[in-house]
């Protein structure tokens, strides 16, 4: 028998790490446990992989996010010295993909299969001309000839179910979502058309693959979130838009910074940042503000305020999003992101500050996302050192939760118990804790959810 070949590859990226090999397995077992499927590897595994062992096919992409996480890029199979994946889904076209995608999501027996999805920060990212490439595969099989009337539903769905998602919270939408993009928009894609109406549907289609994939996220399905995503962008780039291009990449970056993965963030938000030219100002605006977030929290000072001002730029020179589920880019947006910058450059005070005239500006908006806005306001007052006021932020948030049906809503209520727990002395603080326990049992129980993200529908 030949002497097995060592993995140079992975050594190199293994020495790059800076890992002993307990470390390495232990980051490994680690994403294992992340994505529902643990591990329990020792070093003598990770010294077997370093000496040409392939790893068993589930565990590679194991290896390769957690070696992505540490370097803060995505590591591919070849990168790794590992053989390709045999991935029998690679050879479907983009509207089978979608299908396959948006029928896991309606079926409930199939749950199981969701819960063990993984955000990657070393996911590729479908880059234009490479997608581009795959427009052969949206093309037509025959069937009804559709027109703009496809589009104008599309279109008005995405509208009506965004606005359920934003008042109420995901997880009662996005069932719903999926139905209608596998029985309805997924026809479209391949159905008969003029060029213009085919492009038309393909953008439809992708800002609803958006909107589907921001609802899994709220309800805490990070992977399948991701997933959305980059179907979203491959759909954009299909019907050569590159407003809902960026974006799908824009949604990636607010889930990968709410997530603690600052460097994807960076690197997603750079994407987006080099195809921003040529899109419209306020759409641009939102991309800058994103940007601005995670250049400050990767310490880059100067390059967040640069951004920041980039944002109140297109706010300014902006009428408007062409997408419905962007809407529009305004004053009060302008506040959050200053907000989220200012906390990012460790500047507490101006952070809540800014959190605060973005609640006046924002007014009564919807309850999800006041839910969701208000409960970051009143973990910073706390951090500054506001009990009270923090409280007072709180039961507000309580006054709305009961309505909403959001995963993310969920744990930010269930975190106030904890929270406050040090400082029950206190008679505010003390009501406010029991508040929280008269309406968990009643509303909050088998809830889960995800950390904070923000949606960009204005």
């Amino acid at each position: 028998m030949a002497p097995r070949v060592s993995n140079e590859c992975l050594k190199r990226l293994h020495r790059e790490a800076g890992w002993t090999l307990r470390q390495f397995v232990q980051a490994v077992n680690r994403v294992g446990t992340e994505r529902g499927t643990p591990t329990k590897y020792q070093q003598p595994s990770a010294h077997q992989w370093l000496n040409g062992h392939v790893p068993k096919g589930e565990t590679r992409p194991l290896v390769l996010e957690a070696l992505g996480r540490r370097l803060h890029r995505p590591i591919s199979y070849i990168d790794a010295g590992f053989p390709p994946p045999d991935d029998s889904s690679s050879g479907l076209g983009i509207v089978q993909e979608l299908i396959e995608l948006g029928r896991l999501d309606m079926d409930p027996s199939r749950r199981n299969v969701l819960n063990v999805g993984l955000f990657s920060v070393s996911a590729g990212i479908p880059q234009w001309q490479d997608t581009a490439e795959r427009v052969v595969a949206v093309r037509s099989d025959g069937g009804r000839r559709i027109g703009a009337g496809e589009i104008a539903v599309i279109v008005s769905m995405t509208q009506k179910l965004s606005d359920l998602d934003y008042q109420y919270g995901g997880r009662g939408v996005r069932p719903s979502a999926a139905a209608f993009l596998v029985n309805i928009v997924a026809p479209c894609l391949s159905a008969p058309a003029h060029e213009e109406v085919r492009m038309g549907v393909l953008s439809a289609a992708s800002d609803l693959c958006y909107l589907t994939g921001y609802m899994a996220i709220d309800e805490g399905l990070q992977g399948l979130g991701q997933r959305y995503y980059m179907k979203a962008m491959e759909l954009a780039v299909s019907a050569d838009d590159q407003v809902a291009y960026s974006l799908a990449l824009h949604g990636m970056t607010s889930q990968a910074l709410q997530l603690g993965h600052s460097g994807a963030a960076l690197r997603l938000a750079r994407t987006a940042a080099a195809r921003a030219d040529s899109i419209e100002h306020n759409a641009r605006a939102f991309l800058a503000g994103q940007h601005a977030y995670a250049s400050a929290l990767t310490g880059d000072r100067r390059g967040a305020l640069s951004l920041l001002r980039e944002a109140e730029t297109g706010m300014n020179r902006g009428e408007g999003s062409s997408k419905v589920v962007m809407g529009r880019y305004r004053e009060a947006v302008m506040e959050f992101d200053t907000a989220q910058v200012k906390y990012g450059l460790k500047d507490l005070s101006g952070s809540v500050e800014a959190l605060e005239r973005y609640r006046e500006l924002q007014g009564g908006g919807h309850r999800r996302r006041k839910v969701l806005d208000l409960s970051l306001l009143a973990e910073r007052q706390l951090e500054f050192g506001h009990l009270e006021a923090a409280c007072g932020t709180w039961n507000e948030v309580l006054d709305d939760y009961p309505f909403v049906q959001s995963g993310r809503a969920d744990q930010k209520v269930a975190a106030i118990k904890p929270t406050l727990k040090p400082y029950v002395r206190n008679r505010v603080a003390r009501d406010l804790y029991e508040r929280v326990g008269s309406i968990l049992p009643a509303s909050g129980a088998n809830r889960r959810g995800s950390p904070h993200t923000r949606h960009t529908a204005g």
